[in-house]
């Protein structure tokens, strides 16, 4: 069976909590409760997040988190990636294979294509497109709104 970690699907869910207020700085504990997870979960999704540049991070008594880009320009991928490291879906499927099989696998070439293909779909998803809807109506900026779009 295929599926991420828990931890990424965790980051998602953080993320999108985030994504729902955007702009906002959010603590730790406030992510903690609105994402109905363990603090110290959401603190382990946040330093990684934070690492690969989808949220910024704020120290001091008003500190917290917010995304560092707008939802629609994070794609899923990029959170996968965060948590999990490079997609791939074999040894052989990433950019520096150690398999000591490569040279005489007759799959490689095809698992590297699915890997492209799920590489792909993730990177067609962005933390937006997550968002309920009542959420992602908020995410639109006002002059869209206004104009209808």
């Amino acid at each position: 069976m295929l599926r991420v970690t828990k931890l990424t699907d965790y980051a998602t869910v953080v993320l999108v909590a985030l994504a729902e207020a955007p702009g906002r700085v959010h603590s730790a504990a406030e992510l903690a409760e609105r994402s109905r997870l363990e603090a110290p979960t959401v603190a382990k999704v946040l330093k990684p997040l934070a690492h690969a540049g989808l949220v910024e991070s704020f120290r001091g008594s008003n500190g917290g988190y917010r995304l560092a880009r707008p939802a629609a320009e994070i794609p899923l991928k990029a959170v996968v990636e965060a948590i999990e490291g490079p997609l791939n879906m074999t040894e052989c499927s990433g950019e520096h294979s150690s398999c000591e099989h490569e040279a005489h696998c007759g799959v490689q070439t095809h698992w590297r294509r699915i890997n492209d293909v799920i590489a792909d779909a993730l990177g067609g998803i962005t933390l937006a497109d997550m968002l309920p809807p009542s959420a992602a109506r908020k995410s639109i900026p006002l002059q869209l709104a206004a104009a209808g779009g």
